[in-house]
């Protein structure tokens, strides 16, 4: 590998260039900060970067040296503060080191610069998200907290001890193969969890739609179903709803798909594209041509339980058996039948298996695209099933009409 020094000047001074810029940035927020210009700011950040950045470009070597010697005055000038301002916080000083890091970063290599630009944009969203982050903090009950911790430590460290083969015992599945499924799918969730309680209980229909439909759009569809059936009046937003956060579940695949086999994405996307574009423009035609509230109160739960994160991998692992299963003996019949059943309860489940079983060569793309949309098909019947249980007359007949097209565009999708 060329070492940095050895790059020609210009490149080397753009790359200090970049460390400074992002010294910067970070410094710039923590001068705005109640408790940032005291200790460093505007001025102090960028020479931070700076000084990382010029030595690991000429003594790579001394950078921990380095960092070790700077920490000193750091350490010096925390204690002053504390001493003087009674103030505890540890957010700046790390920051600090952060960016002496971040600036030996941009000389290491160019992706190195490239991460360094990243991380530093994070760092500096991070820091200036404070309030954002007190407020969520605060939103969330003891009981949700306590149930994350849990989930995420269990987790951790379940991932690393699960065996990373497939086992007779368990009728060939790979066991850490279904909890990173498991992980995956309910991080996803929970991200979407954490956005509705940044933003809070009262949202539009739309957004509303869209975090439901990442975190659980049968739940959406049943909260808006009830409410639906308590004040008639509200059909008209509550299929907004309801459209949205059913028309989410296509990208929401699509994420999967990604994470899980990339090569088949081209293939899916098309149907599940046009799913999402139709779904997306028929509910703003009809949110557009209502009158009622635009506002509405959504209670959506924490993904992030043992008990349901278990009850998802139980039905991943069957699903998987059953459509390998029914792949070998029933051939493509049997795929799709698998994906409409497995459809109906869970649509990640089936997602994630097809996607599997085409990277693993058991199953053509084309198999797969289709399987998938019969699955997202299928649990938009449920859907509209619930809508009718629930809700009144006048939303199950507008649900259907338009998640009925939604799942047209689909099937025409996968013949053509």
């Amino acid at each position: 590998m060329v070492e940095p020094a050895t790059d020609s000047l210009l490149t080397l001074s753009f790359r200090v260039f970049i460390a400074f810029a992002i010294g910067a940035l970070i410094g710039l927020e923590r001068e705005q900060a109640e408790s940032g210009g005291s200790f460093a700011g505007s001025r102090t950040f960028p020479l931070f970067a700076i000084f990382g950045a010029l030595v690991y470009a000429f003594f790579p070597a001394l950078l921990p040296v380095a960092v070790g010697a700077l920490a000193v005055p750091l350490t010096v000038a925390y204690a002053g503060r504390l001493w003087i301002e009674r103030d505890l916080g540890l957010t700046t000083l790390t920051a600090a080191m952060l960016t002496v890091i971040l600036g030996a970063l941009t000389t290491h290599s160019a992706q190195g610069a490239e991460l360094a630009v990243i991380v530093g944009g994070a760092v500096t969203i991070l820091l200036s998200s404070k309030g954002l982050i007190h407020d969520f903090v605060d939103r969330i009950g003891e009981d949700e907290r306590r149930a994350t911790s849990k989930f995420v430590l269990v987790a951790v460290v379940i991932f690393p001890l699960l065996p990373d083969r497939e086992l007779d015992v368990l009728a060939g599945l790979n066991p850490q193969f279904v909890w990173l499924m498991v992980v995956f799918v309910t991080g996803v969730s929970f991200a979407a969890y954490i956005l509705s309680q940044i933003i809070g209980p009262k949202r539009g229909v739309a957004l509303t739609g869209i975090v439901g439909g990442f975190v659980s759009s049968t739940a959406t569809t049943v909260s808006m179903a009830e409410r639906t059936a308590d004040t008639p009046s509200l059909y008209p937003v509550s299929t907004v709803s309801v459209v949205v956060a059913s028309t989410i579940m296509f990208p929401r695949a699509l994420i999967e798909i990604a994470f899980v086999n990339p090569s088949l994405l081209p293939r899916v996307v098309v149907p599940l594209g046009a799913m999402t574009i139709v779904g997306a423009l028929l509910a703003a035609l009809l949110y557009w041509r209502s009158t009622g509230e635009s506002i509405v109160e959504t209670e959506i739960r924490n993904p992030f339980r043992l008990q349901t994160a278990l009850v998802f991998g139980a039905i991943f692992a069957v699903v998987l058996l059953i459509s390998e299963s029914a792949s070998t003996w029933f051939g493509v019949s049997g795929v799709y039948a698998t994906a409409f059943l497995s459809g109906l309860a869970d649509v990640d489940a089936i997602t994630i298996t097809l996607s599997a079983l085409e990277a693993e060569g058991a199953i053509s793309p084309g198999v797969a695209t289709t399987g998938i949309v019969i699955g997202a098909i299928a649990n938009t019947v449920v859907k509209v099933a619930l809508v009718w249980v629930l809700g009144t007359h006048q939303l199950g007949k507008l649900v259907t009409g338009i998640l009925g097209a939604v799942s047209a565009v689909g099937i025409v999708s996968v013949v053509i």
